[in-house]
């Protein structure tokens, strides 16, 4: 995904449809949302993420934009298991068990993409 297809669920739902385990997520974020978004987005899809965004302030033509950094690594149950500062340049590593994105059961009863009525999509 490329920046503000973080806002968009069918972006990622599309993403773990086609078979993707880990989602990589390149941004250059100035709202605040994303990165706790980005544990929804996870747990719904049951899929990692990986969200590298920019920090710092960038100028231009006289407007000013702030990124909002705290890169991070999302797991398929909502777990942030690396977040970056807010200010800081910073490589983050995880250990993932990609076996846990490929389970999309939530529960015995619950199924992340089984369970979806497309009979009522249009």
């Amino acid at each position: 995904m490329i920046c503000f297809d973080w806002f968009f669920p069918e972006s990622m739902r599309t993403l773990a449809l086609n078979g993707a385990d880990l989602i990589c997520h390149s941004a250059n974020l100035v709202l605040p949302f994303c990165q706790d978004a980005m544990k929804t987005r996870c747990l719904e899809n049951r899929v990692f993420a990986v969200t590298a965004n920019r920090t710092g302030e960038e100028n231009r033509n006289g407007k000013s934009c702030r990124y909002t950094g705290r890169s991070q690594i999302t797991g398929p149950d909502a777990r942030i298991m690396y977040q970056a500062g807010a200010e800081t340049e910073e490589i983050g590593i995880a250990e993932i068990d990609i076996d846990l994105a490929r389970n999309k059961n939530l529960n015995p009863y619950n199924h992340a993409l089984l369970d979806r009525r497309e009979e009522f999509y249009s």
